[in-house]
């Protein structure tokens, strides 16, 4: 499978003496749905703007489809579209005018990007906001023409620096269910984001860097089957005075309705369910305390700042 993206030895470090990235190396496939994780401050936006040639390493390669960015960098800029995390538009034109400029950068007259433009403005819920200034428009629309405006050259590797920051539950919903979209009609995704949930139900492939470093590069089945326990949350129909009996599982009454319990990997839930039944209790709904995901982030950004 042809590499979307390649990063070899790839160091940055900043004149105040600051070391963003150290020695990363990573390479994702072209199809792949990709999530770049860590804490803030852990070097994500830089290597971002490394491979988008907004911002020089001191040393590494970069490659984008096979084509160094240093010696074919026009080849590599057509190939890439970029999200940033600031919203950076000229706040007195409205979203067509900022979509014909951005296709203008990439050779598309404003006559051959019309069909693009009016499907992305249609399909991100734009069309009856066109004409209307960036200005007057609210966060989450803004949001949306960022990625309109990322697309609208047709790139083939999507670079995303936390997409869905600060919009409403259905603004997030429908951008995820664009980008799917997009992805699954062969756009390589790189994504950063803190909402971790929507890394582990999204990506495929997974890196988790901290203080420039490279903690985790693996698919994101590999890493989830590396967690050594799970915690629940159990609702129980009845109230309860006494925390149960559950032998070797660790639980903790929350509440006289809500229980807390602890399962290694190997144990299934079905034995709690089990031994609350023997003991006449019964629940109404479980979730998860966190996601698996955010276990592991946890874990592996703690155990690297030590």
């Amino acid at each position: 499978m042809r590499a979307a993206l390649e990063i070899k030895n790839c160091k940055k470090t900043y004149k105040n003496g600051t070391p963003a990235i150290n020695n990363i190396s990573l390479s994702i496939n072209e199809g792949d749905f990709f999530a770049l994780l860590g804490p803030n401050g852990a070097g994500k936006t830089t290597l971002i703007g490394i491979i988008a040639s907004l911002i020089t390493p001191n040393s590494g390669s970069i490659k984008i489809f096979g084509e160094d960015l240093n010696t074919n960098p026009w080849f590599v800029k057509q190939k890439l579209g970029i999200m940033p995390q600031e919203v950076n538009f000229n706040i007195f034109q409205n979203s067509i005018q900022i979509l014909e400029n951005n296709a203008g950068l990439y050779g598309i007259s404003a006559k051959e990007a019309k069909p693009e433009i009016s499907k992305l403005l249609k399909r991100l819920n734009l069309w009856d906001k066109r004409y209307k200034t960036v200005r007057s428009l609210s966060g989450g629309y803004k949001r949306r023409l960022m990625l309109a405006r990322a697309l609208v050259h047709k790139p083939k590797l999507l670079l995303l620096d936390e997409p869905t920051a600060g919009v409403d539950v259905e603004t997030r919903s429908e951008t995820w269910d664009f980008i799917k979209e997009i992805n699954e009609n062969g756009t390589t995704v790189i994504l950063t984001t803190h909402y971790l949930e929507e890394a582990e139900s999204l990506c495929n492939q997974v890196a988790i860097i901290n203080q420039g470093k490279m903690l985790q590069n693996s698919s994101m089945n590999e890493l989830l089957q590396t967690l050594e326990s799970e915690s629940f949350i159990l609702y129980l129909d009845k109230p309860i005075d006494i925390k149960p009996d559950l032998k070797n599982i660790d639980s903790k009454l929350l509440s006289a309705t809500e229980l807390e319990i602890t399962i290694d990997k190997n144990v299934n839930i079905s034995e709690a369910i089990i031994l609350l039944a023997q003991q006449n209790i019964t629940i109404s709904s479980i979730k998860n305390k966190r996601n698996r995901l955010e276990e592991l982030f946890i874990k592996l950004t703690q155990d690297n700042s030590r």
